[in-house]
C-alpha cells in the first residue's frame, strides 16, 4: 500500500496550509473568546468550495478522496478545532443523504451544501443519552402525510447556525433518521456557552414541540437510523477527528520548539535541555504515528476496505488520546506563559480535551477495539514434526 501521497494530493495540501495561514490563524483566538464563527470566514470556506469536499461532482461537490478530506482536516486542526467541527457535521449530514437518501433529498440539499448555501448539522445526541444512542428518547410519530416530532437533542455542534438538521428519532419505537428545516414551526434553539473547549463550534439545545416535517423527510428507512445512517456518519466523523488530532498535535509540536528556541534560563535556551528535548521527541514520533494511521484507514477507506471501520477507531483512538500528554507536555515547557489566555497553547490544551470524547469516547473505543481484536485475532497452534521412522 503506497503511503506517500500523489501530487494533486500536495498540491491540495499547500492550498489548504496557505488559505489557513491566512485566513484562520489570525482570528482562532478570537473566535475562541468570542464563542461563535465570524460570518465571513463561513463564506470564504464555501467560495473555496471546501463545505464541498465529499459531495459527488455530480451536485457540485469536489469529490475529495478520503486522504485529501483528511488533510484539509488536519490542516484546520492545527489552527481552529471549532472550526474544523463545522466540516465534520455538514459532512455528515451530506453523506447521510448521498448514501441514504432519495433522489429527490439528493437534488434538493446537495447542491445547496455544495455551495454553502446551506450549513447541515448532526443531531443524536440528547440530555440523557450519549453513547447509548439506541436508547434516544425523541420520538416521531406518523400522522396523515407528516411526521410529528417531539423531543430534545444536546451538545450539537453548529447547532446555533446549521439550516438542516439530520435528527434521530423513534418511529415505531425503531430509530430513525428525518431532516429537519430549521425554520419549521415547533422547532426551536438555545445556544450553549461557557465549554471547556471547541467553543467556536457554536454548540446548541434543540427543542421539538409537536414539529411536523413531511413523509419525504425521512433519510433511509423506519428503523435504519442507527444500523446505516448514524453508522456512516459517525465512520465518517471518527476519521476527521482523528485528522484534525493530528493537526492539533502538530500545532503542539511547533509552538513548543519554537518558544523552546527563544526562551532561555540559566543562560541557556530551552531547547538545549535534555528533558525539553525528550518532550519535543515524543511529540515529533507520536504526532507522525497518527498520522500514519489517519492515512492508512483513508487509504483502505478509498478501497472500500472490510478492515477501514476498524482502522479509523484505532486511528480516532490513538490520536484522540496522545494529545492528553503532548498538550500538557506543551503547556509544561511554557510555564506560566501557556496557563494564560493570551497564549494560543491555553485554547490548544482545553479543545484537547474535548477530542476524546466526541464522536465516541476514548473508552467506548477501547470496547471497540479490544472486541474486534478478540473476534479477529487467532494464534496459530504449534504443531511438533513427528519423528520418521
Amino acid at each position: 500500500m503506497n503511503m506517500l501521497l500523489t501530487d494533486e494530493q500536495m498540491v491540495l495540501q499547500k492550498d489548504f496550509k496557505d488559505f489557513v495561514e491566512k485566513e484562520v490563524f489570525p482570528i482562532a483566538d478570537m473566535q475562541d473568546h468570542k464563542e461563535c464563527l465570524e460570518e465571513h470566514i463561513v463564506e470564504k470556506l464555501a467560495d473555496k468550495g471546501y463545505l464541498g469536499a465529499v459531495i459527488s461532482s455530480s451536485y457540485g461537490g469536489k469529490e475529495w478522496d478520503p486522504i485529501v478530506s483528511g488533510i484539509m482536516h488536519e490542516e484546520f486542526g492545527r489552527a481552529s478545532t471549532g472550526l474544523r467541527s463545522l466540516f465534520t457535521v455538514h459532512e455528515m449530514v451530506a453523506i447521510a443523504i448521498q448514501r441514504w437518501g432519495s433522489e429527490e433529498q439528493k437534488e434538493k440539499w446537495l447542491p445547496k451544501m455544495a455551495k454553502g448555501e446551506v450549513i447541515g448539522a448532526f443531531a443524536l445526541t440528547e440530555p440523557e443519552v450519549g453513547s447509548d444512542a439506541k436508547s434516544i428518547q425523541t420520538v416521531a410519530v406518523h400522522k396523515e402525510n407528516h411526521f410529528v416530532i417531539n423531543g430534545q437533542k444536546k451538545w450539537i455542534t453548529m447547532g446555533q447556525i446549521a439550516d438542516i438538521f439530520l435528527v434521530f428519532a423513534k418511529y415505531d419505537d425503531k430509530p430513525t433518521a428525518f431532516i429537519v428545516e430549521g425554520n419549521r414551526a415547533g422547532f426551536t434553539r438555545k445556544l450553549i456557552k461557557g465549554m471547556l473547549g471547541f467553543r467556536a463550534s457554536m454548540g446548541a439545545e434543540l427543542f421539538f414541540q409537536d414539529c411536523e416535517v413531511p413523509e419525504e423527510n425521512m433519510v433511509g428507512k423506519c428503523g435504519t437510523g442507527l444500523t446505516h445512517v448514524a453508522l456512516s456518519c459517525l465512520d465518517h466523523g471518527r476519521y476527521t477527528v482523528a485528522c484534525g488530532c493530528v493537526g492539533l498535535g502538530q500545532a503542539c509540536l511547533e509552538e513548543s520548539t519554537n518558544y523552546a528556541r527563544k526562551r532561555k534560563q540559566f543562560g541557556e535556551r530551552l531547547i538545549n535541555n535534555q528533558l525539553i528535548k525528550k518532550m519535543i521527541t515524543e511529540m515529533a514520533v507520536q504526532v507522525k504515528a497518527a498520522r500514519q494511521l489517519c492515512y492508512y484507514a483513508g487509504c483502505l477507506k478509498m478501497q472500500k476496505h472490510s478492515d477501514s471501520i476498524n482502522e479509523t477507531w484505532v486511528a480516532k483512538y490513538f490520536a484522540s488520546t496522545m494529545l492528553d500528554k503532548i498538550c500538557s507536555d506543551t503547556v509544561q515547557i511554557h510555564g506560566a506563559n501557556g496557563c494564560n489566555q493570551a497564549s494560543r497553547v491555553e485554547r490548544l490544551f482545553r479543545d484537547a480535551k474535548i477530542n476524546s470524547i466526541i464522536e465516541g469516547s476514548s473508552q467506548m473505543h477501547e470496547l471497540l477495539i479490544a472486541t474486534n481484536t478478540a473476534m479477529t485475532t487467532r494464534r496459530t497452534k504449534f504443531k511438533p514434526k513427528t519423528e520418521e521412522k
